[in-house]
């Protein structure tokens, strides 16, 4: 591995860590050993990471989300996904980036001082973001680029439709969906309205006042990231051969989480002319750069809701669950 003199001498480090799945109180921060990356691997001191459902049911554990870390306890003890920091270190078959390096991307334990990571997971930092903007972006936006791009198939002039406008996945996807031509009708509640017009969506459906599948319009791709309708519901307005994108759905601290949405939606989908698509996103260097480019020229912006220090991640973690963050949550380190 080549390194840095401040990675030899840094033996620990600080880091959020859980032993045991619960509520977020389960979580401590720590002092403890600076993980060391193989050969294929970098790693990152970290500035800032951020908020993801996937920290929410990793921690709190429900029954769909332990397979892969342990059924009783976690085997991996560390939290946190999305990264924004600098390249500490580089394994020696590491050609891509090197020490010095200002990233963004996925790495493991990234609510931590130092974490390691996969090249083909991280990206160049868009040099316009602060880290703890930058932070905010990869699990959320790769998701929202690759459900619209690439399951949803969004063409310029095809009218979509967001439930769930507000949230992270969701401030993204207002953005992106314009990016890509299309005409937005972008759900939300009451005070989030405001937010998501200065995201650019052609119309805001508050759905506390209003029902969005008794528009009058039909639309050709939708994405749900609310969860809170049933497919025969949404089918009042989408056009005959529409694409429904499953992104998410209530979350919940025990039970199966967004899976009975999800299972159920494509269930009901069965036979029908419409098609409902659920997927989990995997970030790439490419998408990253995509979405680099977009940032740069002024096209995209990361809304962030609340910044916590990383020894407040336990208030980070369950303001998320209380499902009323507008755009992100970051953890910063």
């Amino acid at each position: 591995m080549s390194d840095t003199p401040a990675t030899i001498r840094q033996t620990t480090m600080k880091a959020i860590v859980h032993e045991r799945y619960g509520r977020p109180d389960v979580l401590e921060l720590r002092e403890v050993p600076v993980p060391v990356p193989d050969e294929g691997q970098v790693l990152v001191r970290v500035h800032a990471s951020s908020v993801n459902p996937v920290e929410w049911y990793g921690v709190t554990g429900p029954v769909f989300a332990r397979p892969g870390n342990g059924l009783r306890r976690p085997t991996f003890t560390g939290v946190g996904a999305d990264v924004a920091g600098t390249v500490e270190a580089v394994g020696k078959e590491v050609e891509r980036l090197a020490p010095g390096d200002q990233v963004y991307g996925v790495a493991a334990g990234a609510w931590a001082e130092l974490a390691c990571a996969r090249p083909e997971r991280l990206g160049p930092k868009p040099a316009n973001l602060s880290f703890a903007e930058a932070a905010a972006v990869p699990i959320a936006a790769v998701t929202a680029l690759q459900a619209l791009r690439d399951r949803g198939r969004v063409e310029r002039g095809q009218k979509v439709l967001i439930n769930g406008a507000s949230g992270g996945v969701g401030t993204f996807a207002v953005q992106l969906a314009k990016s890509l031509g299309a005409d937005v009708t972008a759900v939300c509640s009451t005070g989030n309205v405001q937010l998501v017009e200065s995201l650019g969506a052609d119309r805001v459906v508050d759905y506390t006042q209003d029902d969005f599948t008794r528009l009058p319009e039909r639309f050709d791709v939708m994405l749900d990231i609310a969860g809170s309708r049933s497919f025969f519901e949404l089918r009042r307005v989408l056009t005959p051969e529409a694409t429904v994108v499953l992104v998410g759905g209530r979350m919940t601290y025990r039970g199966l989480g967004p899976i009975p949405h999800l299972l159920g939606t494509r269930l009901k989908a069965i036979g029908r002319s419409q098609e409902a698509i659920s997927f989990l996103a995997k970030v790439t260097p490419e998408d990253l750069a995509v979405l680099r480019e977009l940032f740069e020229a002024g096209t995209i912006r990361p809304v962030i809701d609340r910044e916590y220090r990383l020894e407040d991640a336990v208030e980070a973690l369950a303001y998320l669950g209380e499902g009323h963050a507008r755009g992100k949550v970051v953890v910063a380190v």
